[in-house]
C-alpha cells in the first residue's frame, strides 16, 4: 500500500497557517492514561484539529473561495444533505449545555458524534469515507483542540476497540470503557475566536492498535455543565498526522464563520440597582447555533439574577452563553437575553463584545 499522501497546502494566506497546525505532530514525553496539568487556566470552545474531527475536517472540505460550502468527500456530503450546512459554518459547536461532563447513559447510541444535539445529526452516519488521520500506535504525539472561546475545563480522550468497523452505527460498546488520556486545564496559545487558537498537550496513543479507529473526545468545562462532543476518524497504519480525504479548502478573503453584535439598554432603574436587556442579532451572511456576549461590569455592581441565557463570572466579567432555545438565528435575525444588577451607578455601556459559538 502506499503512502498517505499529505494534505495540499494553499497559497500563503492566513488559511495556510492553521492547515500548518494541522498538520504537524511532534513527539515529545511518553504516557499511557497521561493526567496532563497546567499551572495555567484553560480556555475552550470548540472542536479537535489534530486529530482532525468530523466537523473541522469537512468544513475544511466544503469550504469554497467564495465561503460557500460544498462539501466533496462523500461522508461530508451525506452529512450535507441530513443536517444542511449550518453544522459546517459551526464546526466548533457540537455541545450540550446540560452535559455536565456525562457520556455513557447520557449521550444515545448512534448519537456519539452529535453528542445528541439534533443540529448535528448528519455527522452520525456510518460510513468509512470521512476524513482519515493516519497515525502510529503506541506514538507520544501532540494533540491540538481549537479554542473559539475562554472557559476553563478538562478533556477526556477515548478510542474505539478492536474490531471497529466506520460502515456501522457508533455504539458506547464500540468505546474502550475509559479514557487512554486525560487532561487537566492544558494551556492556551494564540487568541480566541480564531481558527489558529488552540490548546496542546502531548500524550501516548494506545499501543497495539492497526487499521480503522476512531478517537471520542468529551470536553468539560469546569465553570458550567456545558460539555463538547466529537469523533475524529483515524487509521493506525505507521502514519504520522498526514489527512486524507478533503479536497484542498478554498481561499475566501474571510474565513470565520458569521459574526454578531449585541446592544444593551436600560429597561428600569432604581436606588441600588437596575435592569438591562442585550439583544443580540446574527450580522453575518450564514446562520448561526450560538452566540457568547461579554462585558465588564463597574466597579461595585454584580448580576443579580439574569434570563434568557447562561452567564459565568470571574470577578466583574461577564460572559453570556445562548440558551438552548435562543441561540440558531438566521442572518438577521434578532434574540434578547435579561439581568437585574444589585449596585448603584447604572452602566453607560451600549454595545457589547459579542461572538459566534
Amino acid at each position: 500500500m502506499s503512502s498517505p499522501r499529505l494534505l495540499p497546502l494553499p497559497a500563503p494566506t492566513r488559511l495556510r497557517a492553521w492547515l500548518l497546525v494541522l498538520l504537524a505532530l511532534v513527539v515529545t514525553v511518553p504516557a499511557l492514561g497521561l493526567v496532563v496539568a497546567s499551572g495555567g487556566e484553560a480556555e475552550a470552545h470548540g472542536t479537535p484539529m489534530k486529530p482532525g474531527s468530523r466537523t473541522f475536517l469537512c468544513w475544511q472540505d466544503g469550504l469554497t473561495d467564495t465561503g460557500e460550502i460544498k462539501p466533496v468527500n462523500p461522508a461530508c456530503k451525506a452529512a450535507q444533505q441530513v443536517s444542511g450546512t449550518t453544522p459546517f459554518y459551526n464546526w466548533f459547536s457540537v455541545l450540550r449545555s446540560d452535559g455536565a461532563g456525562r457520556t455513557r447513559g447520557f449521550v444515545p447510541d448512534g448519537e456519539l458524534c452529535s453528542g445528541g444535539n439534533t443540529n448535528f445529526t448528519g455527522f452520525n452516519t456510518p460510513s468509512d469515507s470521512w476524513p482519515l488521520t493516519h497515525l502510529t500506535s503506541g506514538a507520544t504525539v501532540d494533540f491540538s483542540y481549537n479554542a473559539w472561546a475562554a472557559h476553563p475545563g478538562w478533556f477526556y480522550v477515548y478510542i474505539t476497540k478492536d474490531g471497529f468497523d466506520p460502515k456501522k452505527t457508533l455504539t458506547w460498546d464500540d468505546m474502550e470503557e475509559q479514557p487512554f488520556l486525560t487532561v487537566d486545564h492544558p494551556p492556551l496559545s494564540g487568541s480566541p475566536g480564531t481558527v489558529e487558537a488552540n490548546y496542546s498537550w502531548s500524550g501516548k496513543l494506545p499501543d497495539g492498535k492497526s487499521g480503522r479507529h476512531l478517537i471520542y473526545m468529551v470536553w468539560q468545562r469546569s465553570d458550567s455543565q456545558e460539555t463538547f462532543y466529537s469523533c475524529s476518524d483515524v487509521v493506525f497504519d505507521g502514519g504520522n498526522g498526514e489527512v486524507t480525504g478533503i479536497r484542498e479548502p478554498g481561499n475566501p478573503t474571510e474565513p470565520v464563520p458569521g459574526t454578531c453584535t449585541a446592544t444593551r439598554k436600560t429597561t428600569g432603574s432604581w436606588n441600588g440597582g437596575h435592569q438591562s436587556e442585550v439583544t443580540v442579532t446574527n450580522t453575518g451572511d450564514v446562520p448561526m447555533l450560538g452566540w457568547m456576549v461579554d462585558w465588564t461590569l463597574p466597579s461595585g455592581q454584580k448580576v443579580e439574577s439574569l434570563w434568557s441565557g447562561n452567564a459565568t463570572y470571574s470577578g466583574q466579567n461577564v460572559m453570556v452563553h445562548n440558551a438552548n432555545w435562543n441561540g440558531s438565528l438566521d442572518p438577521g435575525e434578532s434574540t434578547t437575553f435579561g439581568y437585574v444588577v444589585e449596585g448603584s451607578g447604572g452602566d453607560a455601556a451600549t454595545a457589547l463584545a459579542c461572538r459566534v459559538g
